[in-house]
């Protein structure tokens, strides 16, 4: 009897044992179930951190100007006479290219000359006379004085026909004309725009804290959206020697070879200045990084496969380039760090990374219209 009573509460123990067991085993699953559920695995994008040799530079933007440029005008008016130039045509310096009417300039200039003429022959013959004191030296005063003016009457009229006849200051290529023959032309009216395009400059502006590393006859390079992906190299000719007060930048001339007179005036470029050796930068791209008002922090992964979690981790940042950032301390190369979905991170968060997506990055991207 009491063997059997034993045996019912081993029994009873047994199954006490087992549903006390399968409660536990039954809570602790929820709990992780719960635990899960409250902390899950987050999708990310990650790339490894990379060491870059970057040299130290300046970038700015800048416009193109030609070496000489102006829109060519006269300084008379009148009607048009003759055109002696084709629209986008190249001319050398010195060649004729627009006259005005000038018969009654042409008439004035030949009787001064006449009258130049008469009071030197009155000058000369007056002068003979004075050997033989035929005549006063008042005489032969008053015909030097005649002579005088009569010259300065003549190079005056000159100087006015001059006026009526447009000459190219410097060889370049012309534009596109703005007159026609018959028209009345007003004094200082454009005719046409000369630019002499090789070589051709950039101007650009760069802050007072750049002027101690610039130099005359240092090299730049500088790209145009005109033609992407092609880089043309110049030298710097001109520092101005003084700060604009208002942005307290310097402003830079550069000169570039033309040769094909790709580069036009008025064009915008980008322009780089290397001002030293390149140095290893620890780099990332901009996404990478999460600016904070307490600092920038980026997201660490840590241990592989199901285990990943990240940290984040404060950094410094250097200089940007395009996409990247230099970061000069926190993060060492090689080192694989979040670049994308940081919003729903923190510390210990379980991750999973998915690069499937994943914007491309460079030091001088190049957006392509689509």
């Amino acid at each position: 009897m009491w063997k059997r009573m034993f045996l019912m509460l081993l029994a009873v123990g047994v199954v006490a044992a087992a549903l006390w067991g399968f409660q536990s085993f039954r809570s602790k699953m929820i709990a992780q179930a719960m635990a899960a559920m409250a902390n899950p695995r987050q999708t990310v994008a990650a790339t490894e951190a990379r060491s870059e040799a970057w040299a130290p530079r300046f970038t700015a933007v800048g416009s193109l100007k030609a070496k000489d440029g102006s829109d060519l005008a006269l300084e008379a008016s009148g009607i048009v006479d003759e055109i002696a130039f084709e629209s986008g045509a190249r001319v050398e310096a010195g060649q004729i290219l627009l006259r005005l009417k000038a018969d009654d300039d042409r008439a004035r200039l030949a009787a001064l000359e006449a009258s130049a003429r008469l009071a030197r022959i009155n000058y000369d013959r007056d002068s003979e006379q004075l050997k033989i004191k035929a005549v006063s030296q008042a005489m032969v005063d008053s015909d030097a004085a005649n002579l005088d003016n009569a010259v300065a009457q003549a190079e005056a009229q000159r100087a006015t026909l001059a006026k009526k006849t447009l000459i190219a200051p410097f060889s370049g290529r012309l534009g596109i004309r703005s007159v026609d023959r018959g028209q009345f032309l007003a004094a200082g009216s454009s005719i046409v725009t000369l630019q002499s395009l090789d070589p051709i400059h950039v101007d650009f502006t760069l802050p007072q804290q750049a002027i101690a590393e610039l130099a005359a006859g240092q090299s730049i390079t500088a790209t145009v959206d005109t033609w992407p992906g092609e880089t043309f190299v110049g030298k710097i000719t001109a520092i101005n020697p003084k700060i604009d007060t208002a942005t307290r930048n310097v402003q830079v001339r550069a000169t570039l070879a033309n040769p094909q007179e790709r580069l036009l005036p008025g064009m915008f470029a980008r322009v780089v200045v290397e001002t030293g050796a390149a140095v290893a930068r620890v780099t990332l791209p901009a996404t990478a990084i999460v600016s904070n008002p307490y600092g920038d922090t980026v997201f660490v992964v840590k241990g592989e496969g199901e285990a990943m979690t990240v940290e984040p981790v404060f950094v410094k940042l250097g200089e940007a380039r395009g996409d990247l950032v230099a970061v000069t301390d926190g993060v060492a190369a090689g080192q694989t760090i979040v670049t994308a979905g940081q919003i729903k991170l923190r510390k210990g968060a379980p991750i999973k990374i998915d690069n499937s997506v994943v914007p491309t990055t460079a030091v001088d991207p190049k957006p392509v219209d689509k």
